[in-house]
């Protein structure tokens, strides 16, 4: 891999830690280098595109990482101009190269119900009412967007129109939340570690479980089984009935951003979770 000497990452592992080089890694995105000191430590540097996620992301790190102490990186240092961070690498390997259907999955994700407990625990304020109507003003953005590009029917438009007013009139419980909690975001080996806090903020509690659950969980229940174990409790019914209409926001969401980039996959996902809500 060849890096410009300008590089504002580097710039920030330099000043931070000393010399340092690149470990290739075909498998980051562009943003992202991991990198190595003299010692043989390794860290990964990040720079955002938008002001918004870098914000959001040194935040989280400052904020509410602290509830999570030996399960997240630590950030080593961060620069506003360029918009770049360094934290700490974990060591271990990604739970998404673990063998579907095996003991190590499903142990992944009772550890991953168990440290996200940690975090909501320490962050709850219960039944809320400031959450619901900001989320159902997202929902409705999306829903107006999703309507513009033609990617929804009337029918279709109703339907999650009608998950936006349950938003609306529902107490929830509201938590720091990671927002993007996969598997490709967990770290496995000898401790469980989550990756990737730049979508972290506080939210619905229940709605740190939407991507498993629309994305993962459908077809291995045992997995839901396994992280709900781990977490403490399952939801309600009634919290599970706002799951769906977090369902509701996965699914136009991906719509948009499928039409948007052009990705087929994400287009069909979003499909899915509309048709699971019919």
């Amino acid at each position: 891999m060849i890096t410009a000497p300008a590089d504002p990452r580097l710039e920030l592992a330099r000043d931070r830690v000393g010399a340092v080089r690149v470990i290739p890694d075909p498998s980051l995105p562009p943003h992202l280098l991991q990198l190595a000191d003299g010692t043989g430590r390794r860290y990964f540097a990040k720079q955002h595109t938008g002001r918004t996620r870098y914000v959001q992301e040194v935040h989280a790190y400052r904020t509410w990482a602290p509830h999570l102490t030996g399960h997240v990186p630590t950030l080593v240092g961060s620069h506003d101009t360029t918009r770049t961070l360094l934290v700490t690498a974990l060591s271990g390997t990604s739970a998404d190269t673990v063998a579907p259907g095996s003991s190590e999955e499903q142990l992944a994700h009772y550890e991953a119900g168990r440290i996200l407990r940690l975090l909501h625990q320490a962050t709850l304020i219960p039944r809320s009412g400031a959450i619901g109507p900001d989320l159902a003003d997202r929902l409705a953005r999306w829903i107006q967007r999703a309507d513009e590009a033609g990617l929804i029917s009337a029918v279709e438009r109703l339907l999650l129109s009608a998950h936006r007013d349950i938003l609306a009139g529902t107490l929830m419980d509201s938590a720091a939340c990671h927002l993007d909690y996969q598997p490709r975001n967990w770290n496995i080996g000898g401790f469980f570690g989550v990756y990737d806090l730049e979508h972290m903020r506080r939210d619905a509690r229940i709605r740190d479980f939407a991507r498993l659950e629309f994305r993962r969980w459908q077809a291995a229940p045992q997995l839901r089984d396994a992280f709900y174990s781990g977490y403490g409790r399952r939801p309600n019914d009634t919290e599970q009935r706002l799951l769906e209409s977090f369902g509701a926001i996965e699914a136009v969401t991906a719509l948009v951003r499928g039409y948007e980039q052009q990705d087929l996959a994400l287009t069909a996902h979003g499909r899915t979770v509309l048709a699971r809500l019919s």
